[in-house]
């Protein structure tokens, strides 16, 4: 049983080294094929056939990483919500379909508690 144990680690490990080496390969053959002719016309920033102007930095809104942070929260319920729809007549064959249905709307009304916060917040509100 011990050299099954092991010999799963070594399959896991050959393809680990198999896909280093295809990766390393590839990546030293792209180094011999590729043209290697470094110009300071190379090295400029393009920007849209405009030479750029100013510094490279600038500040974005801290309202759009909210925008962000409230999509992810909402798509990643939809990952937990999508396999609960499908599998709820299984649960329900097995008598536990009451109690799934009551763990997600708990679900639900949590993330509708933070949507109704972020709303009286003002956090929603495009100025």
């Amino acid at each position: 049983m011990l050299d099954q144990y092991f010999g799963d680690y070594i399959t896991v490990a050959a393809f680990i080294a198999v896909g280093a080496l295809l990766v390393g390969g590839g990546m030293f053959a792209s180094s011999l094929l590729r043209p290697d002719k470094p110009t300071k016309v190379k090295s400029e920033t393009y920007e849209c056939g405009i030479d750029p102007v100013g510094g490279g930095w600038s500040q974005s809104h801290i309202r759009y990483y909210i925008f962000a942070l409230l999509f992810l929260i909402f798509d990643v319920e939809a990952v937990f919500i999508f396999p609960w729809a499908v599998r709820i007549e299984d649960f329900a064959a097995a008598g536990l379909g009451g109690f799934i249905f009551v763990e997600m709307v708990i679900f639900i009304v949590i993330l509708l508690l933070g949507l109704v916060y972020a709303i009286r917040k003002g956090v929603l509100r495009w100025e």
